[in-house]
């Protein structure tokens, strides 16, 4: 596999890992604009200026909504408060409070300064509880199949495929595909710091916390077309281009992302469809 084709691989499952990657999310059932904005970390306000949403802002399972993203200036040496603000149409005082920066400004080369001001208050007449009872042809114009990617058969020849099991604890979410209960892989119980071991032979293709939601993420490559993703981690214990033997300890279990208790999420997937990964782990 040559280098471009490589990268874009990559890239793909990068965006197929967690719709947390993408800029849109799927309403389903009991959400709301406050629970889809705290999820996202974005504030109410901002969802609802990012979809176009007009009071009483209800919204309905199946509906798609955009995610505003925060956008960012790394400091360069020689720049100021000034000079960064002017370049990107903003006043000082509004770029110093965004940030909490404090007169006299001190900033250092590769400094991180957001630039999108979003206000945390919800607008007055938010009543944003999904209605299950919403237009049926809306909802199904927007409950389509969400990529052809999903439409990938997996050859006999591949549906052997066995994986080991990452960690030891149990199992206290499984895969769901369903609109209520949408869960792309399995969801292992533990304690902060034990060993997540890799489930199969391969390359990690990568390792970092860049995308929202999953916390300390990291992706292997396997043969085949295989990936497994491993998310939430405390700490990751390899990087990326690292080979890796099945069974090697790989990184620490720990909470990272949107959950509250030490846990790994874990998925499984041929080429970038997902499936159920207790189909294919070892008993």
């Amino acid at each position: 596999m040559n280098t471009i084709r490589y990268r874009i691989l990559i890239a793909t499952l990068l965006c197929c890992f967690l719709t947390a990657c993408s800029s849109t999310v799927r309403v389903h059932k009991g959400d709301t604009l406050y629970s889809i904005a705290r999820k996202n970390g974005v504030s109410v306000r901002s969802l609802i200026e990012k979809n176009n949403l007009k009071a009483p802002y209800r919204i309905y399972p199946g509906q798609k909504l955009s995610i505003p993203r925060q956008r960012y200036y790394t400091v360069r040496k020689g720049d100021t408060l000034y000079s960064i603000a002017k370049k990107n149409d903003m006043t000082v005082a509004q770029l110093a409070r965004i940030n909490n920066l404090h007169s006299p400004y001190t900033l250092s080369v590769g400094q991180r300064l957001k630039l999108t001001e979003w206000d945390n208050t919800a607008p007055a007449a938010n009543t944003t509880t999904t209605k299950t009872t919403a237009n049926k042809k809306a909802t199904t114009q927007t409950t389509k199949a969400a990529t052809t990617t999903k439409n990938i058969t997996i050859p006999k020849s591949a549906q052997s495929k066995r994986f080991d099991k990452p960690a030891n604890g149990k199992i206290i979410q499984g895969f769901s595909s369903t609109e209520n209960a949408h869960n792309e892989g399995i969801n292992i119980a533990g304690k902060i710091g034990d060993p997540i071991k890799a489930a199969d032979s391969g390359q990690v293709v990568y390792a970092g916390n860049e995308l929202k939601g999953y916390g300390n993420l990291m992706l292997i490559k396997h043969k085949d077309g295989w990936i497994t993703a491993y998310a939430h981690n405390d700490k990751l214990l390899l990087k990326k281009g690292a080979q890796v033997a099945r069974g090697q300890k790989i990184a620490t279990m720990g909470k990272t992302g949107n959950v509250k208790t030490p846990q790994l999420h874990f998925e499984v997937r041929y080429k970038t469809k997902v499936v159920d990964p207790q189909l294919y782990l070892n008993k």
